[in-house]
């Protein structure tokens, strides 16, 4: 079966972006804490609507093209949970309004590679809430924001985690994987 990881990067005080969903504070010094290899174990992404908003925001802003919007995931096939967005809003997006852990229950059965939960942490709250999430790999910046959007938002049971790796980088960021327990 599929396992769903939930790979981001935080603030040591747990926010995976300022308040207006900035993150110019991460660290962007060419170091790949591991995405390489992450890349190479999913084939699709979940994302809630306010990351698929900030992602594609940034995509189009970067581009010339408005029109053209990259994939989050890169080509691979990616789920944008939404109870208000209403229509499919590229070819590379499926919109999903039902249940999100009745839905990733079933997506995790399907044949292929990992799933990537990319965010934010809305989703991230109510997809382990959901007990569907299998893995936490947290890429932590020496950095405190003291408010922001938090890494588990709205997440109202106890998840045990056991420590699968831990790795200090030269530029003061920390890597740490866990494996949800059952």
């Amino acid at each position: 079966m599929r396992k769903v990881k939930y790979f981001v990067a935080n603030s040591l005080d747990n926010f995976i972006a300022r308040p207006d969903g900035g993150v110019e504070w991460l660290f962007n010094d060419g170091t790949d804490y591991g995405m390489a290899e992450f890349y190479r174990s999913i084939d699709c992404v979940l994302l809630g609507r306010k990351t698929y908003d900030f992602a594609t925001g940034q995509q189009q802003r970067k581009s010339r093209k408005a029109k053209k919007k990259a994939s989050v995931g890169r080509g691979m096939k990616s789920y944008v949970f939404s109870r208000t967005l209403k229509a499919e809003p590229d070819d590379d997006f499926t919109v999903v309004s039902e249940n999100a852990g009745a839905f990733v229950r079933k997506l995790k059965k399907e044949p292929g590679k990992d799933i990537w939960l990319m965010g934010g942490g809305e989703l991230a709250g109510s997809l382990l809430t959901a007990g569907v999430v299998d893995e936490i790999g947290l890429n932590i910046h020496p950095v405190l924001l003291g408010q922001g959007i938090p890494l588990f938002a709205g997440l109202t049971v106890q998840r045990n985690l056991e420590l699968v790796e831990s790795k200090a980088h030269q530029n003061g960021c920390v890597q740490v994987d866990y494996r949800v327990k059952s």
